[in-house]
């Protein structure tokens, strides 16, 4: 009898510790971060994996830009106006706002503020008609220095070659410059030898607008131009280079 009841004695031990452990367990379950879709709602996914946005930014209005205004319900507001160089732009029958650096969105949300005392709920569309175009610069040792349009997806390497190729003083590792933000600036130093000789040709760096690529001298080309001589035109004994 004392055999049976001893082991009656550990089942029930061993059931309510498998019970205090599956309790325990539940609230540890129910407090973990459950990652959503939509940005803005629970979860750790935004801290994660950035917005659409963030990954594909918007364009910022520039000085210079010019905009349409189309009131859908009070034509008589339709507009065309110009961002001045201060950033402001001048609103028929609503002052002057500031836009300079914000996105389409919120171009129109702006606007929007502005006519609530002129207009009752205003509905306007804001379309941009001019603004500066995307751009990449090659400067240095190249066929045709300069900025030009960014059309399309291009490479270093296609970039090079259209601003007209290496010159003949030119080396093939240059400086790669990117901006980051308005007051800083990425640098990278890219040895193209490789991509010129069908090398890891899938490994080439895609520009971005505002992009500069800077191609620099050979060593020997900036050290010829304190010779007063040319090579091969004589012997000099001990000389080495």
């Amino acid at each position: 009898m004392k055999t049976i009841t001893l082991g009656k004695s550990l089942l029930l031990i061993l059931s309510v510790a498998l019970v205090v452990a599956v309790a325990g367990a539940g609230p540890v379950a129910a407090n973990k971060p459950v990652a959503t879709g939509p940005a803005g709602q629970a979860g750790s996914q935004d801290a994660d994996h950035p917005a659409l946005s963030q990954r594909n930014p918007r364009y910022k209005i520039c000085r210079d830009d010019a905009l349409t205004l189309t009131f859908p319900i009070a034509p008589e507001f339709n507009q065309k106006i110009m961002v001045m160089p201060d950033g402001y732009v001048n609103l028929q029958g609503a002052g002057s706002v500031y836009l300079l650096g914000l996105t389409v969105p919120e171009a129109v949300a702006v606007i929007k503020k502005a006519y609530t005392g002129v207009l009752n709920d205003p509905i306007v569309d804001v379309d941009l008609t001019d603004f500066q175009k995307p751009y990449f610069m090659v400067l240095g040792q190249v066929g045709k220095p300069g900025q030009y349009d960014l059309r399309y997806d291009i490479t270093v390497t296609q970039a090079i070659a259209v601003a007209g190729g290496f010159a003949a003083t030119a080396k093939t590792q240059l400086l790669y410059y990117h901006p980051i933000s308005s007051s800083m600036m990425e640098v990278k130093r890219l040895n193209i030898k490789d991509v010129l000789n069908g090398k890891n040709v899938n490994e080439q760096v895609h520009l971005s607008p505002g992009d500069m690529i800077f191609v620099p001298e050979k060593a020997i080309t900036k050290f010829r131009k304190y010779v007063p001589y040319s090579f091969g035109a004589g012997v000099y004994p001990g000389a080495e280079f």
